[in-house]
């Protein structure tokens, strides 16, 4: 593994961090910070601010040039992500498409569904949630029900109901996996389907956060009828395309190493704040703030070790899961002792009433073992498909 960048990278790392200086939302230019995206107001705020990106060509830099993009490898896509995340930018409201659905569109879509799909997906005139969990199967995604009938040639119908979507309160599409035959085994009769939230028949019902804000929502499917031309991949294939999102999910896509890095560094700056006036709280906790930063740096590390693999034409595999219950602790273990470091103050609200970055952090560092596959599937993945072990 070669920790080099060549010129070229360097050259596109001070383009980036040029363009994110000048134009990421901020209070010192009137523009930020955006508010929650898991609001009405904050999501169209969202949209707008990845629109922009799509413009000067920054939404997605490693897709072909023809869907918005600039053509580049896995490393210039990482570099950017440090960028990215170094210039406090916004979460991205689109990544649901872009992180998952878009790797499996190009291995598994038609040049058609791509030409369709891709550059509003990059724009986020068109932004995506995951329609997988359902209220009887979570992690055990070969046990859903819903269900898709086959009508005639021209398209199928849909029945059924999913949970836990992201971003499905405002969404404007939804990929998911149906039972298109239910005399198969689990694994086999499911059809991966795209839908859009507007389609005759299709309820969607916020879920609400700790927080309070919606972002997840239950989506019913009533009689919805969908074209052949929505079906992604060969009805039956749905877990074989699944399974190439789920390690998007669970693999570099969805968690690059700079949402971790950055927050590790962080800490740091808050243990040191905290020892120049509690010398002994910052003593009681150094421990775990060394360990959260050698965390993230591994995981930094073992994630440019992937891309390298990847970048010489390698795939991802099972290791996918070894990566997911990684980045998931860590990002736990970074809030957790951040909470511990501040005692009593990590409670305290804005004059909004939301929580502070920390507490917000942590908060949703909660649901990291859980969602993509809970941690415990990842290890009996792990346990069975990387290191050989029997069921």
């Amino acid at each position: 593994m070669d920790l080099s960048f060549t010129p070229e990278q360097e050259a596109f790392r001070a383009e980036a961090r040029a363009w994110l200086e000048a134009n990421v939302p901020s209070v010192s230019r009137g523009t930020g910070p955006l508010p929650s995206l898991d609001t009405p107001e904050g999501f169209e705020a969202h949209r707008a601010w990845e629109r922009l990106m799509f413009e000067n060509r920054w939404s997605v830099v490693s897709w072909p040039q023809r869907y918005g993009g600039r053509g580049l490898g896995v490393m210039e896509w990482l570099v950017f992500e440090e960028e990215y995340w170094r210039s406090g930018a916004p979460l991205r409201v689109g990544q649901n498409g872009i992180f998952l659905l878009a790797p499996t569109l190009l291995e598994f879509g038609t040049p058609e569904q791509r030409e369709r799909f891709l550059p509003p997906m990059a724009s986020a005139e068109e932004v995506w949630c995951q329609g997988w969990s359902e209220p009887d199967a979570g992690s055990d995604l070969a046990g859903i029900r819903s269900r898709a009938d086959r009508r005639g040639s021209d398209g199928w119908v849909l029945n059924g109901q999913k949970t836990w979507c992201s971003r499905g309160a405002y969404a404007d599409w939804l990929f998911g996996l149906f039972r298109s035959d239910p005399d198969t085994e689990r694994h086999r009769g499911l059809t991966y389907f795209l839908v859009p939230m507007d389609a005759p028949g299709v309820t969607v019902r916020p879920i609400a956060q700790l927080d309070g804000e919606p972002g997840f929502a239950e989506v019913f499917f009533d009689d919805v009828e969908v074209p052949v031309d929505q079906v992604l991949g060969e009805p039956g294939q749905g877990w074989e395309v699944a399974m190439a999102t789920a390690g998007s999910e669970r693999g570099l896509n969805l968690r690059s190493p700079a949402r971790y890095t950055v927050a590790a560094n962080r800490l740091v700056e808050l243990w040191s704040e905290v020892a120049s006036r509690d010398r002994d709280l910052a003593a009681m906790h150094a421990d775990a703030v060394a360990s959260a930063w050698i965390d993230a740096e591994a995981y930094r590390l073992a994630t440019y070790a992937a891309a390298t693999r990847l970048a010489s034409g390698g795939k991802a595999g099972s290791e996918a899961s070894m990566n997911k219950i990684f980045w998931s602790e860590t990002d736990l273990a970074i809030h957790a002792t951040a909470l511990a470091l501040l005692g009593a103050e990590a409670e305290l609200l804005s004059e909004e009433g939301r929580p502070g970055d920390w507490m917000d952090g942590y908060l949703f560092s909660l649901a990291g073992p859980i969602y993509a596959g809970t941690n415990e599937i990842q290890r009996n993945v792990v346990a069975e498909r990387v290191l050989g072990l029997p069921r």
